[in-house]
């Protein structure tokens, strides 16, 4: 069934609804794309429908060769994998995959050039001669009358016949779309209702470039609608192109997508979120060791509120649950503080041994990963450190003393209220005491129960036993518990660190 909507156009009912997020590989994705892309996901699953990456690149002074490589290696690592478009292939490498490609826009030209040729002979686009030097001088006159900057139509009154000729002829140029400079363009915006813009204040936007690419305005109209795309879901900075966009759907008779214009990202002090108040590629975020499930779960909330005091979603959950009606005008802050308790959370939740295989690339680096016996020992040690880490990377310097005792000094195994002659001599007799412990014994909690009975039997401050065997042990002034270290040490360990810290007190 058709039926009209806000723009005067038709579309089909009931159709499938198709999403996609369409970055250009300039560097490594903006935690900002993420969300674009996580929320355009989510929108299309929940309505059983389709998820395409595009990528625009015809912006060739910023391309960056492996662009597309991270961002579908960072889409992946979210588990956000499209549907259509260019995909990861089985071998890693950067594929396409759907019956609308090519999925990359630089190879789309030929399908640009059709398509501006019927604005062109329609009469709703024109060539544009004007050269660098005049739009600067027309920008720099305009801002002086403190007018509204944008093009001034001057290109406009020239003989369409001769101003083919000359572009033909090879004559630089680029085509312009010709907006009507009267009445309004009246949108609804999925998040922000009904959005109204003065069709005078909009300019005769560029459509081709005099290099011979499509702007983004006019290949991502082009290109959203011959791959069937329903709904675009993108930042709040576009909103201000829609004019010009639902301008060209209307020349070339099409159905213009439903929009939904997230709001902004912004740093605590209610500024844009920008790379000079801390990370905003995602890739930082992989670095330095925040799990997907966490950064997922975070970028989520940052506009969206289900209205539930549920907080951890996993991303099936999230399919369920998303709703772009509970998405909010408002900028979003981006509270770090938040992240990492998220990414506490999500580490908490995993075992031992997901913990040392999910921090295996932060371990390879530092060499503890050196075989079978060292992973036994990593999923014991992690024990240790998994409630106070917040990010994987801080995992392997935390737990390395395990491995390698640190260089200390002797003043370290003095407790304050003790005297270094009082710890030489409870030492050799705690060695003693362990000596004889038996193997059986050797567990966190029997250590407690047991050395808390012979602290009490000798007679000595707990903290003058508890503290040096601490410090001993672990070679640190702050560490986890003497008891639980003990036990990922095992008895032999333990004796021969407390021994060394014995001739550490004897110098």
């Amino acid at each position: 069934m058709r039926q009209q909507n806000l723009y005067g156009w038709y579309y089909l009912e009931n159709s499938m609804i198709k999403t996609r997020f369409a970055p250009s590989p300039t560097g490594y994705l903006h935690v900002g794309g993420l969300r674009t892309a996580l929320y355009s996901y989510l929108f299309a699953k929940k309505n059983k429908g389709k998820f395409l990456l595009r990528i625009e690149d015809t912006d060739r002074e910023r391309y960056v060769a492996d662009g597309v490589a991270n961002i579908l290696k960072t889409l992946y690592w979210a588990g956000i994998a499209p549907d259509e478009g260019v995909v990861m292939g089985e071998n890693g490498e950067v594929d396409e995959n759907g019956e609308n490609g090519p999925y990359t826009q630089s190879e789309r030209l030929p399908i640009y050039r059709e398509h501006v040729q019927k604005l062109l002979e329609a009469g709703h686009a024109y060539y544009c001669f004007c050269t660098t030097e005049r739009l600067t001088q027309l920008r720099e006159e305009q801002t002086a009358k403190k007018l509204p900057t944008g093009y001034d139509g001057h290109c406009l009154s020239e003989n369409s016949v001769e101003a083919k000729k000359r572009a033909d002829g090879g004559e630089k140029c680029v085509v312009r779309l010709k907006m009507p400079k009267s009445g309004e363009t009246v949108f609804t915006d999925m998040i922000r209702g009904e959005v109204r813009f003065k069709n005078g204040l909009v300019d005769d936007q560029v459509l081709i470039k005099s290099d011979g690419y499509p702007t983004y305005h006019f290949a991502v109209v082009v290109d959203d609608h011959l791959m069937g795309i329903t709904h675009i879901i993108r930042g709040d900075e576009w909103i201000s192109s829609v004019p010009k966009h639902l301008q060209m759907y209307k020349y070339f008779d099409w159905q213009a997508p439903q929009m939904a214009h997230l709001p902004l990202l912004l740093n605590p002090d209610k500024s844009k979120l920008s790379k000079r108040q801390g990370d905003v590629a995602v890739e930082d975020y992989i670095q330095k060791g925040y799990l997907p499930e966490a950064l997922v779960n975070f970028v989520a909330f940052l506009g969206w509120n289900p209205g539930t005091e549920q907080e951890m979603y996993s991303l099936k959950e999230l399919i369920k649950d998303f709703d772009l009606s509970k998405v909010g005008k408002a900028g979003a802050v981006f509270n770090i503080d938040k992240l990492n308790w998220f990414n506490k959370q999500y580490i908490k939740k995993l075992s031992n041994k997901e913990l040392v295989e999910v921090s295996r690339p932060w371990f390879d680096k530092t060499g503890l990963l050196k075989g079978k016996d060292s992973v036994d020992l990593l999923e014991k040690a992690v024990e240790l450190e998994r409630e106070r880490i917040t990010v994987l990377a801080e995992l392997p310097e935390a737990i390395k003393f395990i491995f390698e005792l640190p260089n200390y000094t002797a003043d370290l195994l003095v407790w304050k209220k003790s005297t270094k002659e009082e710890v030489k001599n409870i030492l050799p007799e705690l060695v003693e005491f362990f000596v004889k412990l038996k193997s059986g014994d050797w567990k966190k909690e029997k250590l407690a129960t047991k050395i808390g009975e012979w602290i009490t039997k000798k007679g000595f401050a707990v903290g003058s036993v508890l503290w040096p065997m601490r410090a001993a042990i672990s070679g640190q002034e702050n560490s986890p518990g003497p008891f639980e270290i003990a036990e990922v040490l095992g008895k032999e360990e333990t004796c021969l660190r407390l021994q060394l810290a014995i001739k550490k007190l004897s110098n």
